[in-house]
């Protein structure tokens, strides 16, 4: 089992444990170090009786290496750039634009990028030694092309319709995209990493040790994470449009109708930078699945009434 996994093992099984590892891998500073000084923590890491002594080269590991194939992540596709870059993604996107070709550029550069973080960040033990393959780049556009068309409705349906009406511009520009920010971010992580569901993914004994590929742990990573990104995002599209529909209501707001603006672009921001450690840790890196939710060929190796499972990001 990579290093990785053994330290979230031992230190990453309840949410709050989690989320304050979150905390401190999300610093972009570690986003500085070349992929010799990455590999070499990850080394280091592998081979320290108490990793958690060596803190730096443990924050560099868990924050850039990849904890199947032992590879560096893309700079971009590292949970610390998370948030320096999909922030003004998210900002741009959340906007209630009145024209659809705006928001259909903005759409696209958001779903792009996640599906590549999605992508990037997946368990993939079942691949290893095989590149990227063509049937991943077209699920990747597929999806990428899906979301962008959906993520921009909103605007399309107001355009097309040529709605006048205030309450139903309202809903359709501060209502509408919080489920469908939070069903489109479910949709490209489980589209993106569907093949973990169809081919499996590797799962351990309570020792560490590889038994074998389960599809049943695919389906269930797949599922935890995508229910992590639709609360991310479903959250961060929420709290700003709610917020703004009350503050409309108050006489700053009715007088200075500018105000509004900065006080959305604050708040996504803000709920962003909040939620990205909350989704990361609602559930465990290393999983747990039961005995009787495996397959009959690996029930045998749950000595512990349970296999353990890497479950991506």
């Amino acid at each position: 089992m990579d290093p990785n996994l053994l330290y979230w093992k031992s230190q990453g099984q309840s949410f709050l444990s989690r989320l304050k590892i979150w905390v401190s891998l999300l610093s972009p500073a570690s986003l500085l170090s070349s992929d010799a000084e990455i590999l070499k923590a990850h080394a280091a890491l592998g081979s320290a009786e108490k990793p958690e002594k060596d803190a730096p080269a443990l924050t560099l590991s868990l924050s850039s290496v990849h904890a199947d194939s032992g590879a560096v992540l893309p700079l971009v596709f590292r949970p610390p750039a998370f948030f320096p870059v999909s922030a003004p993604l998210v900002i741009a996107s959340f906007l209630p634009h009145t024209k659809v070709k705006v928001a259909l550029f903005w759409q696209f550069l958001l779903q792009s990028y996640t599906a590549g973080f999605n992508y990037a960040n997946r368990s993939s033990s079942s691949e290893q030694g095989q590149k990227t393959r063509l049937k991943d780049l077209l699920l990747i556009a597929g999806t990428v092309s899906y979301t962008t068309c959906a993520g921009a409705l909103p605007q399309i349906l107001t355009n097309r319709l040529s709605i006048r009406s205030a309450t139903i511009q309202t809903f359709f520009r501060s209502i509408l995209p919080i489920p469908l920010s939070a069903a489109l971010a479910f949709f490209n992580v489980f589209t993106v990493r569907s093949e973990e569901s169809e081919s499996g993914i590797q799962v351990f004994d309570s020792n560490g040790n590889p038994v074998g590929i389960s599809k049943a742990a695919g389906e269930k990573a797949v599922r935890e994470t995508a229910l992590s990104r639709a609360a991310l995002f479903g959250t961060t599209a929420a709290v700003p449009n709610l917020l703004i529909l009350l503050l409309q209501r108050t006489r700053p707001f009715q007088r200075n109708s500018l105000l509004a603006a900065p006080v959305r672009h604050i708040t996504v921001a803000f709920v962003l930078g909040l939620m990205i450690p909350v989704s990361f840790s609602l559930f465990p890196q290393l999983g747990t699945i039961k005995k009787e939710n495996l397959e009959e060929e690996l029930q045998a190796a749950a000595v512990d009434g349970h296999l353990l499972y890497h479950r991506g990001l």
